[in-house]
């Protein structure tokens, strides 16, 4: 028995031919990068930043458009009524001036007048010289206090611009009453209205209720 015949069946088994090329599933040859080739970064577009506006219009009054913390000077409006304020108390220093010097002059006008002597004539005399003081000493605290309320208005709170306020009413009461002294009432009356107006105005209002550190 020879191993050699091809029909053997105790024979070594046959050789099997080599796969020819393109026999089964083709290799695929490695990509570059050893796996799926990655997309390149994704970069972010920058977009500019662009500037918050500035307060419409601008404020004049506050240094650098709208400040949230309030105004860094006095507003235009809120030093006007300051210097009205001086006006007006000036005002008041001249109308106590003026009622002064009718008190230096008035015993020896009631003497030229004749009153002098007569009871009933000389206790009317008393009581309108009585009113003549009065006055004189409500017009000199008026002319202080106006002067108290102009010093407080580079640091006062908002009390400082009320008080004006209520300062420039009564103000318009005492032009009323000066409305016969060659014109000074008129000047009173409308200077205590400007007052008024200046310190209600939001510029105001804003300075006297800033932050103070």
């Amino acid at each position: 028995m020879s191993f050699g015949e091809p029909n053997n069946p105790y024979g070594p088994p046959p050789q099997q031919p080599p796969a020819a090329p393109g026999y089964g599933h083709p290799q695929q040859p490695p990509a570059p990068g050893h796996g799926v080739p990655q997309a390149p970064p994704y970069q972010q577009q920058a977009y500019p930043q662009q500037a918050y506006p500035q307060y419409p219009g601008g404020d004049p009054y506050f240094q650098g458009g709208h400040h949230p913390g309030g105004p860094v000077q006095m507003p235009r409006p809120t030093r006007v009524a300051q210097v009205l304020l001086g006006v007006i108390a000036l005002a008041h220093l001249i109308i106590a001036g003026s009622y002064l010097w009718v008190l230096s002059r008035w015993d020896e006008e009631m003497l030229e007048a004749g009153v002098t002597g007569d009871p009933d004539v000389e206790r009317y005399a008393d009581l309108g010289k009585g009113v003549v003081v009065f006055m004189t000493g409500l017009a000199t605290v008026f002319a202080i206090l106006g002067i108290v309320l102009l010093l407080q208005y580079a640091k006062g709170g908002n009390a400082v611009r009320v008080c004006s306020i209520v300062y420039g009413s009564f103000a318009i009461v005492t032009g009323i009453f000066m409305l016969s002294a060659w014109g000074l009432g008129l000047i009173l009356i409308a200077v205590s209205i400007l007052v008024i107006v200046f310190c209600a105005k939001r510029e105001s209002a804003g300075w006297f209720r800033r932050p103070r550190h």
